[in-house]
């Protein structure tokens, strides 16, 4: 049985900002708990947020209006997409509606009472909360979770649960736009992992030490002798653990309190022992592939251990891991090609990305296609970076970045014409197409069978995967 949250719940909720992965998350929540649930956006949520909106029986009204609030919902939660000038927002105020940010609510109607496992990081952190909660629900313990992406295991990215554990991905990004904090100060930490910190959201945070600082007071509020994992050659990690009063766990492939060993790598993911302070505990199989993922399913390994929620049947557990939509994910195969969808934006999970399909498919071209829309990859703050990270592919099709109202001058933007130049300096073909149908023709025209195509976005890239498929199923039947 679900255990009561500490607050009386609203009957009524408004989701301003639904088609948001973390909003639809919450709004799933809502439904839980018989509430009825109306949401707004500027426009019909993109896949996986709007079949997955459909599913829950949840109205989206677009685009946002003041009328939008005329249902009178007891309590609106506010996405942090949601400037203040928004006329919805406008009227939620005039109204004086009460409202919250997502954590907020999250934190006040389905922490209370549970115990909080927040997954922390500038990567890994979908995957790697996807795995926990999946490692904890194969053993039994039915954990609550809220993902910022769909696990395959669950096929929701949200889940009351009725065992003590919570999973959160816990994000460093501003939470609304009365609250500018991150929103993983909210979170109520019981046991956390950081997994790693590196300088991104460029348009809220000025550098890597502001980044840093953020995670500091995220580590400050992990309680004393409450496991905090981070990973044992991070100087950045360390750094943010540094003062906090919690009980820090190190885990690494090379050292560590938790470790990796004799890891065997295929398309099929690892095989490898795992070392708790130099004593073997475990062989385990992985699906995930790639050295990034290796070293994210060892810190949630490691997490379970520490929480004491490890059963003998956590090897099963892990080996029946399906991934996450969008990381890694195949949509399908045409002509021998394989087409793969990825969440990859900033420049090292490109390159961590894409090395992981070179090792896991050894001898297979791949070809990588990237929209630039997220808030850093549109900013030229890694023209260099994204130079050094596509080289790692055997051509790149990029889409022209997105245009978003935040009016970047010229000198911020990111230079397509020189990044293309530079990868081509290193050896690898690259070009921008405007129109996405000539970039999916491109794409299939380049591939041949035994190739991989991938392709990177934080949105749905306009359908570009499916367009690529029916380009290479066209040229099948040719």
């Amino acid at each position: 049985m679900n255990q009561a949250p500490r607050d009386p719940v609203p009957r009524k909720i408004h989701i301003l900002g639904v088609g948001g992965t973390a909003m639809a998350a919450i709004a799933g929540l809502f439904r839980e708990l018989q509430c009825e649930v109306r949401g707004s956006d500027a426009s019909r949520p993109f896949p996986p947020m709007g079949p997955l909106l459909d599913e829950l029986q949840i109205p989206v009204l677009e685009p946002y209006a003041p009328e939008n609030l005329d249902w009178g919902p007891d309590l609106v939660v506010v996405g942090n997409v949601i400037r203040r000038t928004n006329p919805e927002a406008q009227s939620l105020l005039a109204r004086q509606i009460p409202y919250l940010s997502m954590p907020a609510a999250l934190s006040r109607y389905f922490l209370t009472g549970r115990r909080p496992v927040v997954i922390a990081g500038t990567h890994g952190k979908t995957t790697t909360s996807s795995l926990v909660a999946h490692l904890l629900a194969a053993q039994g313990f039915d954990p609550g979770f809220l993902i910022g992406g769909i696990p395959l295991n669950f096929a929701r990215n949200s889940r009351l649960g009725s065992g003590p554990y919570f999973v959160v991905e816990g994000d460093e990004y501003d939470t609304a736009f009365f609250d500018k904090g991150p929103k993983f100060l909210h979170y109520q930490p019981q046991a956390a992992i950081i997994l790693n910190i590196e300088f991104d959201h460029a348009d809220i945070f000025q550098d890597l030490d502001a980044v840093v600082a953020a995670f500091a007071s995220f580590a400050g509020i992990v309680p004393p002798q409450a496991p905090l994992l981070v990973p044992a050659e991070s100087t950045t990690c360390a750094r943010a653990v540094s003062r906090c009063s919690a009980r820090v766990v190190t885990f690494g492939s090379a050292s560590g309190t938790w470790q990796v060993r004799d890891a065997r790598a295929d398309a099929g993911g690892f095989r490898f022992s795992l070392i708790h302070e130099g004593h073997p505990v475990g062989e385990f199989q992985s699906p995930l592939i790639g050295e990034h993922n290796l070293h994210d399913t060892l810190a949630a390994l490691a997490l379970v251990h520490e929480i004491g929620a490890a059963t003998p049947a956590l090897p099963a557990a892990l080996a029946s891991f399906r991934g996450v939509r969008k990381r890694q994910e195949l949509i399908g195969v045409a002509r021998g090609v394989r087409v793969y969808d990825d969440f990859a934006h900033h420049p090292t999970a490109v390159r961590e990305t894409l090395k992981a399909f070179r090792s896991a498919f050894r001898g297979a071209r791949l070809i990588a296609l990237f929209e630039p829309e997220s808030n850093t990859s549109r900013r030229r703050v890694f023209q260099r970076e994204y130079a050094d990270a596509f080289s790692e592919a055997d051509a790149v099709l990029f889409s022209r970045p997105l245009e978003k109202p935040d009016h970047l001058a010229p000198h911020e933007r990111i230079d397509m014409e020189r990044l293309c130049r530079d990868i081509a300096e290193r050896g690898v073909p690259a070009r921008m197409i405007e129109d996405i149908a000539e970039l999916a023709r491109e794409a299939a025209s380049l591939a041949r069978p035994g190739d991989l195509i991938i392709g990177m976005s934080g949105r749905d890239f306009y359908g570009v995967h499916r367009l690529v498929l029916e380009h290479l199923r066209s040229d099948q039947r040719d």
